[in-house]
């Protein structure tokens, strides 16, 4: 993240302020806390980056790992949402949810 203005950098941005806003209780991503943090601290290491970091990406690093963090977190809360136990389960509803069918037995 040797600038904010490298490519990697602002991908990585969009993608952590794409997350937060899907995170966000708040309409707008200006007055959530978070997002007005990251911004800082892109903007604090743009030009120093090279002088603080022990390692020369590891802001970009960081953040990467921040935005995966967010990302797997809410695909976690998705899928337990989902798939989350409902007490016990018929096997019609049980066959349904992975995909199956189940053989029609007419009597």
């Amino acid at each position: 993240m040797a600038s904010i203005t490298s490519k990697p950098a602002l991908s990585t941005l969009r993608q952590l302020l794409s997350e937060l806003r899907k995170q966000s209780s708040s309409s707008k991503l200006a007055e959530n806390q978070m997002a007005r943090y990251v911004l800082n601290e892109y903007r604090k290491y743009q030009t120093t980056d090279q002088q603080l970091c022990k390692a020369a990406d590891e802001m970009h690093f960081k953040a990467k790992s921040y935005c995966e963090y967010l990302q797997n977190s809410r695909l976690y809360k998705e899928i337990n949402v989902e798939f989350k136990g409902k007490g016990e389960r018929s096997v019609e509803d049980t066959a349904r949810m992975v995909g199956f069918k189940l053989p029609h037995d007419p009597k």
